[in-house]
């Protein structure tokens, strides 16, 4: 069994319910499944985390903190992050920041990744968020993954969806709810990742 690791953090929950439809996507995939977790928040005095991520800490909602070794055990990544003027946010970069020693291994070159986010306005930043996700990804040496324009959704639809990832528009306020577009497009971008995954590994 092939496990991708869906790795987010959401701050109004709507990049949590998009994990949600990604890891759907995943298994419907024979022969893979998912592994859902999330990062903690930065504390705003001093950028350190919230609650320390260890095997002990479990947020008191939604999947468990992320480890280092879920990056190493994973044979695939989704990594999702709401947008913070263009770029992902804090809590995901720091997290990613930490993975130097992974780096030197060369523990994730050569995985497939695939990225998603969700903006409170329809042209606030998806795309170069998506792309900065996709930066340290490649410095790893990971397969980056997107969505192709084969997928009727990405056409048809008029909220999220890029062909660099998947993506929602969530309104100011996180008052819009996934559209079956943007529903379709997740779930596609978990089964596409999936079957890439498969591929790499055979």
């Amino acid at each position: 069994m092939k496990e991708i690791l869906v790795l987010y953090f959401s701050h109004t929950g709507a990049v949590r319910e998009m994990a949600q439809f990604i890891a759907r996507g995943v298994e419907l995939v024979s022969g893979c499944a998912a592994r859902v977790r999330t990062v903690p928040r930065v504390a705003a005095a001093h950028a350190a985390p919230a609650h320390a991520a260890s095997p002990s800490a479990i947020p008191e909602t939604g999947a468990p903190y992320a480890e280092l070794k879920d990056l190493e055990e994973c044979a695939g990544l989704a990594l999702g992050s709401p947008t913070r003027f263009g770029n992902m946010a804090a809590p995901m970069k720091y997290f990613w920041d930490s993975t130097g020693e992974l780096w030197l291994k060369g523990s994730l070159a050569g995985k497939p990744a695939a990225v998603f986010t969700s903006t409170a306005s329809l042209h606030g930043g998806q795309e170069t968020t998506l792309i900065s996700m996709m930066l340290p990804l490649l410095h790893h040496g990971m397969l980056i993954v997107g969505l192709p324009y084969t997928e009727p959704e990405l056409i048809a639809t008029t909220a999220g969806g890029t062909p660099y990832g998947a993506s929602h528009h969530a309104g100011a306020a996180g008052e819009r709810a996934i559209t079956e577009h943007e529903r379709k497009l997740c779930i596609a971008l978990g089964r596409r990742l999936a079957e890439i995954t498969i591929r790499v590994a055979s």
